[in-house]
């Protein structure tokens, strides 16, 4: 049951982009089309899972182990640092096409907030490790919910009239705030 209350939480109610505001930059970068949204979800979904078991095992068994905690922020920029590149790598091999929508926002997952965010939130609440991945899934999937509705929705309105002075950001930034009001309407779920 706590694996459940963690997993809906974390998707819906205290969402990393829309709740806690953490990924903001890939968030509104790369949500214009749901073909890249869906990849850059995929791509932070992975490294973000990832992520949290490495940086989890090396806090336990290194810094902790050796009084070094307060390498942990740098220790985890490095690993996630890493990580990242290795799925630049694999995309490169593997979906060029996915690789060139990406772009620049690929290497942007290294200094994206909330994968550093969610590692470090998972060591400070004293989860598990099977708690901690849990929650780091969840949350990367609450991600790349965010990012596919909001890129549907970026999508529909290039559709649509907008007023001059409201076109590109303006109208991007209201409609982000009117998703975060609508996923405020979770929070009696949990």
């Amino acid at each position: 049951m706590e694996y459940i209350l963690i997993f809906i939480s974390a998707i819906f109610v205290n969402n990393i982009v829309l709740s806690q505001f953490l990924g903001i930059c890939p968030f509104l970068g790369v949500s214009k089309k749901i073909d890249t949204a869906m990849g850059m979800g995929a791509a932070v979904t992975f490294v973000l899972t990832i992520a949290t078991i490495v940086t989890f095992l090396i806090q336990k068994l290194v810094l902790d182990a050796f009084g070094l905690q307060y390498l942990q922020t740098i220790t985890f920029i490095l690993v996630i640092a890493a990580l990242v590149q290795m799925v630049e790598i694999i995309l490169k091999k593997v979906s060029p096409a996915l690789y060139q929508a990406l772009g620049v926002y690929l290497p942007l997952i290294t200094t994206n907030c909330c994968i550093l965010g969610v590692a470090i939130l998972v060591i400070q609440k004293d989860f598990n490790l099977l708690t901690g991945v849990v929650y780091a899934f969840s949350t990367a999937l609450g991600f790349a919910l965010a990012l596919v509705v909001f890129s549907g929705i970026r999508e529909q309105m290039s559709l649509v009239n907008v007023p001059k002075g409201m076109r590109g950001t303006p109208i991007a930034l209201i409609t982000a705030g009117l998703l975060a009001m609508a996923f405020m309407g979770f929070s009696g779920l949990v």
